[in-house]
C-alpha cells in the first residue's frame, strides 16, 4: 500500500496533500492501482444491504428470524419458511435492491456527464417521459407489463432524444440542460394528468396507484426481465466508466485523450434513460434515489468524481431502507415512492443549507 505522503515543511506552510492511499494488485503480468477507501466503503454499504434484505425477509404477518431466512435461501427448509422467502418476498426484495442499483448509476452518469449534482433522471425529465409513455399504452391498451414496459422505454428515450435536440448548442453544457429538462418534465407532466383525466375510472385509478412508485405488485414476472435488462446494462456502462471519466475533464481534454465525444456521449444518455425506463415499467416512477445515491456515496468515499459502483451500493441501500419503512414501519403499507420524495426533500434542503454555508 502507498501511504499519503503529507509533508508539513516549515511551520506555517499548507501541508501538501498526494491524494489518498492506493493499493497495487498484480497478478502475473497483469497490474492495477485503485484507491482503498472507496473499495472498503462500496464493499461496507453492499454488506449492509445484504443484511437489511435479510431482515426485510423476515418481516410479514409471519415473521422469520435471519437464521430462518437464511436455511431458506440456502434450501435447508422446506417448509412453509421457504414458500414465505421465495414465493411471496423475494422477487420484492431483489427488486429493490436490483432497481436501486439501477437508478443509483442513472443518477450518476447523467451527475457525471453534466458536471452537476441536480442532474438526475427525475430531475430533467427522463423519468416523466417514462412515466407518459407507460400511462399511454395504460389508458390506451390497458395493463401488461412488456406493453407498460415498452411505453415506459419509448416515451424514456423520446423524452431524452427531446431534451438532448432543445438543449445542444453547439456542444452540450449541464445548465442548458437541466433547465430544458425541467421544462420539457413539466410538460410531460401535465400530459401524463390529461390522458388521467380523461381515462375511465377505473383505468384512471390504475394509473394513479401504479404512477405512485410501488415494490408490492414485484413479482418474479417483472423481476427477472427486469433483472437481465439492468445487468445487460451495467455491463454496458462498465465498458463506459473509462470514457465517462475523461467526459468529466470537460469535451476538448476528453478529446484530446482519444475519446469519440457525442457517441460516446450518447451511448451513455441511452443507458442511463434505459436503466429508469426499466424500473418506471417494472414498479412506477421512483423519485429522488438517483438524485441523492451518487452524492452520498461520493461524500462516503471521498472521491472527487461520481464514482458508479459507489453509487449503485448507495441506491440499493436507500430503496431497500425505503421500502422496508414504507411496508412494515408506517401504519399502512405505502407505495415506497412516497417515502422516497420525503428522503429526497430531506436531502434537498440539507444540500442547499450546505451549499449556502460553504459560499459564505
Amino acid at each position: 500500500m502507498n501511504a499519503p505522503a503529507r509533508t508539513g515543511g516549515a511551520q506555517g506552510r499548507t501541508p501538501l496533500d498526494f491524494g489518498s492511499p492506493t493499493v497495487v494488485l498484480r497478478i502475473f503480468h497483469f497490474s492495477t492501482r485503485f484507491a482503498w477507501r472507496p473499495v472498503a466503503v462500496t464493499a461496507g454499504i453492499w454488506a449492509a444491504v445484504v443484511a437489511l434484505a435479510i431482515v426485510a425477509l423476515g418481516l410479514g404477518d409471519l415473521r422469520l428470524s435471519p437464521a430462518e431466512v437464511v436455511a431458506a435461501l440456502l434450501g435447508n427448509d422446506s417448509g412453509i419458511a421457504q414458500t414465505v422467502v421465495f414465493e411471496w418476498r423475494l422477487p420484492r426484495v431483489l427488486g429493490g435492491l436490483v432497481f436501486g442499483a439501477a437508478l443509483g448509476v442513472a443518477g450518476a452518469v447523467f451527475q457525471s456527464l453534466t458536471r452537476n449534482p441536480l442532474a438526475s433522471p427525475d430531475i430533467i425529465g427522463f423519468s416523466a417521459g417514462s412515466y407518459a409513455g407507460a400511462v399511454l399504452v395504460i389508458t390506451l391498451v390497458g395493463g401488461g407489463f412488456l406493453g407498460v414496459a415498452a411505453g415506459a422505454l419509448a416515451g424514456g428515450l423520446l423524452s431524452a432524444v427531446a431534451v438532448y435536440l432543445l438543449a445542444y448548442q453547439r456542444g452540450m453544457h449541464g445548465f442548458r440542460l437541466i433547465v430544458v429538462g425541467i421544462g420539457i418534465s413539466a410538460m410531460l407532466t401535465a400530459f401524463s394528468t390529461f390522458l388521467i383525466l380523461r381515462a375511465k375510472l377505473e383505468v384512471a385509478m390504475l394509473a394513479a396507484t401504479w404512477g405512485a412508485g410501488s415494490l408490492a405488485p414485484v413479482g418474479w414476472a417483472q423481476a427477472v426481465p427486469a433483472t437481465v435488462a439492468v445487468a445487460l446494462l451495467l455491463v454496458a456502462l462498465g465498458g463506459l466508466s473509462r470514457p465517462l471519466r475523461q467526459l468529466e475533464l470537460g469535451d476538448d481534454a476528453a478529446r484530446a485523450l482519444g475519446t469519440r465525444v457525442e457517441p460516446t456521449r450518447l451511448a451513455l444518455v441511452f443507458c442511463g434513460v434505459a436503466l429508469t425506463a426499466v424500473v418506471t415499467a417494472a414498479s412506477g416512477p421512483i423519485d429522488f434515489v438517483s438524485l441523492a445515491a451518487p452524492q452520498i456515496a461520493r461524500r462516503l468515499t471521498r472521491t472527487a468524481g461520481v464514482g458508479l459502483a459507489g453509487a449503485a451500493a448507495t441506491g440499493a441501500l436507500l430503496l431497500v431502507a425505503s421500502d422496508v419503512v414504507a411496508a412494515h414501519l408506517l401504519p399502512k403499507d405505502l407505495p415506497v415512492g412516497l417515502v422516497t420524495v420525503v428522503v429526497g426533500g430531506l436531502y434537498l434542503v440539507w444540500l442547499l443549507v450546505h451549499e449556502a454555508r460553504r459560499r459564505l
